[in-house]
């Protein structure tokens, strides 16, 4: 997620359990495009313990396959094509989900990648751009590459984050597909979590708002695959959590006062927020001071009753 999972934030969900697997911010790649200092940085100082994939975004073939040679030297667990993301300033520039819009391009991105990267390979995609009538055309062009797997996001493009994210095309996806599946989107509950591990046929689960929102999630779905019920933080461990996000998410010196840190920390609370309540969520959004936010936590969190931290379901 970008700007927001990067080494520090990584750093602080071990501190909760942990995931299996990290993977980077995309790296955008164009034309005389190098990787990223800080991007590098992060990479090599990886010292959760935990394997790291690194995401890659763009369309100029040539200066993919040049940042995934380079990428190969760093310590990675694997490269990871961005075919998905669905912010505007990424498609206006065909890149990221944008080029579900055009199978042929992605056809030769691959046809060029693939025998490049030693490494796993795999993709990450949503259903399609606008809609979905050409999902079965993209996974039977997947299959040709021989990917070590595919990570599908539930929605399209279009679609961006509203709605639900529809399980039964990823399960349906995960049957087509000759190499393991991910599915990804709206996973909240660390039982339906669970469920979807125990039942489907996919090989696992893809985290992103849901971990911002409660850290514990990976912990917890562990705690309901070996048959317990899945610890629920309580209040005050959810501030305590909020206090830790804002060490993490303090860029020192660079990061200009306590203004900007605040406005930075609003882009994880906007996650953390549905977990809580709508009158959290607007609360956290007009403060504009460390002392306001404070307050807003301290009221709102300062109990010992259990948080299940799940958003209200969305409407279509």
């Amino acid at each position: 997620m970008q700007d927001v999972t990067d080494l520090a934030f990584w750093r602080l969900l071990e501190a909760y359990g942990g995931a299996d697997c990290y993977v980077t911010e995309y790296i955008r790649v164009y034309p005389n495009s190098r990787i990223g200092p800080e991007i590098e940085r992060q990479i090599r100082d990886n010292d959760t313990g935990r394997p790291l994939v690194a995401q890659i975004a763009g369309e100029d073939i040539p200066s993919l396959a040049r940042i995934a040679e380079d990428l190969q030297r760093l310590p990675i667990a694997g490269i990871d094509l961005n075919l998905g993301c669905p912010a505007q300033v990424v498609c206006r520039k065909n890149v990221g989900g944008a080029l579900l819009k055009d199978l042929a391009r992605v056809a030769d991105i691959l046809k060029t990648l693939r025998p490049l990267i030693s490494l796993p390979f795999s993709v990450k995609c949503r259903l399609g751009y606008a809609d979905s009538s050409s999902f079965e055309d993209l996974l039977g062009l997947l299959n040709q590459y021989q990917l070590d797997w595919v990570t599908i996001h539930g929605r399209t493009v279009r679609r961006g984050y509203a709605g639900q994210s529809d399980w039964e095309a990823i399960e349906k996806a995960a049957r087509i597909l000759t190499c393991p599946v991910v599915g990804n989107g709206d996973i909240s509950s660390p039982l339906a979590a669970a469920r979807i591990l125990r039942e489907s046929p996919l090989a696992g689960l893809m985290i992103g708002r849901g971990a911002v929102r409660n850290p514990w999630i990976f912990s917890q779905i562990r705690q309901v695959l070996a048959g317990k019920t899945p610890l629920l933080p309580t209040g005050s461990q959810v501030m305590e959590y909020l206090f830790r996000l804002r060490e993490a998410t303090d860029l020192g010196p660079l990061g200009r006062g306590e203004q900007p840190h605040v406005e930075r920390i609003k882009k994880f609370l906007n996650f953390i927020g549905d977990g809580i309540g709508a009158d959290f969520l607007y609360a956290v959004r007009r403060a504009s001071s460390w002392s306001e936010m404070e307050s807003i936590w301290a009221r709102f969190l300062d109990h010992d009753r259990p948080m299940p931290l799940i958003p209200a379901p969305k409407l279509s």
